[in-house]
């Protein structure tokens, strides 16, 4: 498979003026800000959202044992779960979801400080989870929904018979999908009186909100870089899966020549 990132030079971009740059840069900067004003509106129609009470009592499996969906809070009012791709038996985490959670640790003090827990639901047995939660690092809570009807009611699992038809029930619509698990973001409420509310979910590539490498990347010449094909994000590995960045490898290789010379 290739995955080799395409070359930007200036013999195919155009070099200008530093006037003349200041005078793009500024015009790119009003379509920047229609596009903030534009992600203002849209979070605010979030928020005005109608609400799904939850009155299934879910239980999770967790390294402290079982915890309910109320427990997953733990003291606050909000709740983001990542459904993580992790099926029963798989050797390990999807590596998409994995380039999401890699982005969790850093972001969960600021969460906790605006009454937000943030945790991740996968389908494989706990000690699946724990082995690998334990390879990559992480410290974010990681529960098992397994033996649960968590993710079929999230449209996050599959079953052999759903997939046989071809198409699944998959952000909002039917849609062939090639796995029995698929990614997810879920956000939950818990109010005073204990009642739990479902207040949105996000699937697709609305889940590129947890992928915060991903918009440095779009500030770059090159941006994501990636081929057009249907899994754009064939790059992405498991973050102990990489081989040595190109610059690490010349700089090994300069390492090694002044060793000899």
């Amino acid at each position: 498979m290739n995955t080799r990132t395409a070359e930007v030079s200036t013999a195919n971009h155009p070099v200008v003026s530093s006037d003349r740059w200041l005078a793009e840069r500024r015009a790119l900067l009003a379509h920047e800000k229609e596009l903030t004003h534009l992600r203002d509106q849209i979070a605010r129609e979030r928020r005005a959202l109608p609400w799904v009470r939850i009155d299934k009592n879910y239980v999770f499996d967790s390294p402290e044992g079982q915890r309910t969906l109320a427990d997953l809070f733990e003291g606050r009012r909000q709740l983001l779960v990542q459904h993580f791709m992790f099926g029963p038996g798989w050797e390990q985490g999807c590596p998409s979801c994995s380039f999401m959670a890699d982005h969790s640790d850093g972001m969960n003090v600021h969460l906790a400080h605006r009454d937000v827990t943030l945790v991740a639901v996968s389908r494989a047995p706990l000690a699946e989870i724990e082995r690998f939660r334990r390879r990559m690092g992480w410290q974010f809570k990681w529960v098992s929904s397994h033996g649960t009807d968590f993710n079929d009611d999230f449209h996050v699992s599959f079953t052999p018979e759903e997939r046989a038809k071809g198409e699944v029930y998959y952000n909002y619509h039917m849609v062939a999908f090639p796995s029995e698990e698929a990614p997810g973001i879920s956000v939950f409420y818990k109010d005073d009186a204990g009642e739990i509310f479902h207040t949105y979910s996000t699937y697709g590539r609305g889940v590129e909100v947890m992928m915060g490498t991903y918009n440095m990347l779009d500030l770059t010449p090159k941006g994501r870089d990636e081929r057009d094909v249907p899994n754009k994000m064939e790059w992405v590995r498991h973050h102990d899966r990489y081989e040595p960045a190109p610059l690490a490898k010349q700089a090994a290789a300069a390492g090694c020549c002044h060793e000899h010379a």
